[in-house]
């Protein structure tokens, strides 16, 4: 297949896509299934402050992209932690320690009895650990705290400060190393297994699925609060969804599809240029490792490598891969920011507005509309993976504070 070429954009029609298959496959029930995705809503919804977050409509930018709609999943209040990651972190931290206890005792807790303090005595004896760009690990920390237990997070060298101190605001030790976000995935898992830790992370490796499987059904809650929220009006043609290891990616994929079937989405799968270890692995057709620094602006989904487990969805499930340069992430934000075209201003994060930013690519380039069936009757979803996770290199990139931008 063709890769089509643009003003920092690449686009890959991923000749793989099971789109016209209805059925969502039986091989993928042991990667996502709907039975765990349904179990993991009940969970997360009687959590205090849960909340389903807003689907805002674009109509202005709409039409300055020639398109019928455009929709925004805005995640940037979700449990007050500024992300989605909330989502899945916590929710494994609950299923891990839920383990412990029932094996422990004979019985399992509910998630209001670790909250009230019970079975302090065991909790606080088990440590979790992960490695990340910031969201995932304030994820875990605050679930952590939430439920009663210890915690230790590593971040790589190019984490922010803010974003240092945002995941310690959750009591977390908090462990800084050399190198990039795969660097610190292989050291944390090195640690873990030292001290008898247990590693909550967000991408699968070798020998390693349950816990990126509870965390990937933490992400699903959003598909299944978007088909609530759509309802019985004209479901969406197009998502666009951003990635780094894949897990948001695939459990939006996996849920329109188990509950969308044949009228689900185009899915369209949106990463940094610098950091397309997705896209590659769609042209290679396995799962591919890219190599150097990485370096972007969109800092959530700097990952050279995909998660093996993410994979298998997003090989059958995304429909196709995008790339975006850094250009069009600032511009995204900006325009978020600004409001530009008429809509209401929202307050999107340098990741959080990489789905969106990839749609602008595409709609303002001819070659690419066509490759992905975009044109004036499609109805385009976009996710808005992150407010302002670090307010500083927020003002910096929108000219303006998140408080500015919210006040209008």
């Amino acid at each position: 297949m063709v890769v089509i070429q643009g003003k920092g954009l690449q686009v890959f029609r991923n000749p793989r896509a099971l789109h016209s298959q209805a059925a969502y496959p039986p091989e993928l029930e042991t990667v996502l299934n709907a039975r765990e995705a349904i179990e993991a809503r009940s969970e997360i919804a009687s959590w205090p402050g849960y909340a389903a977050t807003p689907l805002v409509e674009f109509p202005e930018l709409a039409k300055a992209l020639g398109v019928a709609r455009v929709w925004y999943k805005d995640e940037s209040g979700r449990f007050g932690l500024k992300s989605f990651k909330a989502l899945g972190g916590a929710y494994a931290v609950l299923r891990q320690l839920r383990a412990r206890i029932s094996q422990a005792t004979g019985r399992r807790p509910s998630a209001q009895e670790l909250i009230d303090g019970g079975h302090r005595d065991i909790a606080q004896t088990v440590t979790v650990t992960c490695a990340t760009d910031g969201n995932h690990g304030r994820s875990v920390a605050w679930g952590a705290r939430l439920f009663g237990c210890r915690c230790v997070i590593f971040i790589h060298a190019g984490v922010s400060e803010g974003r240092r101190a945002a995941i310690a605001h959750y009591g977390a030790e908090v462990v800084r190393i050399a190198g990039n976000y795969d660097d610190s995935v292989r050291h944390a898992a090195a640690e873990a297994a030292k001290h008898g830790w247990i590693v909550v992370s967000d991408t699968s490796y070798d020998g390693y699925t349950a816990i990126p499987r509870d965390v990937m059904h933490g992400y699903a809650v959003i598909a299944d609060e978007i088909v609530e929220q759509i309802g019985g009006a004209p479901k969406p043609t197009h998502a666009f969804v951003q990635a780094g290891v894949g897990g948001l990616a695939a459990a939006i994929a996996a849920r329109f599809w188990q509950r969308w079937g044949a009228e689900r989405p185009l899915l369209a799968v949106v990463e940094p240029a610098n950091a397309d270890c997705n896209f590659q692995s769609a042209r290679a057709g396995r799962p591919t490792s890219v190599e150097g620094d990485l370096d972007t602006i969109m800092a959530g989904l700097s990952c050279g490598e995909v998660s093996p487990l993410a994979w298998q969805v997003l090989d059958r499930g995304a429909d196709a891969f995008v790339t975006i340069s850094d250009d069009w992430a600032l511009d995204g934000l900006r325009l978020l920011a600004e409001g530009r075209y008429g809509d209401a201003p929202i307050v999107a994060g340098e990741t959080g507005v990489a789905g969106l930013a990839g749609l602008m690519a595409v709609a303002r380039h001819p070659a690419a509309r066509t490759a992905l069936d975009l044109g004036e009757a499609s109805r385009v979803l976009c996710f808005g993976s992150e407010g302002d996770t670090d307010p500083e290199i927020y003002r910096k990139f929108a000219g303006r504070s998140a408080d500015a931008v919210r006040a209008r």
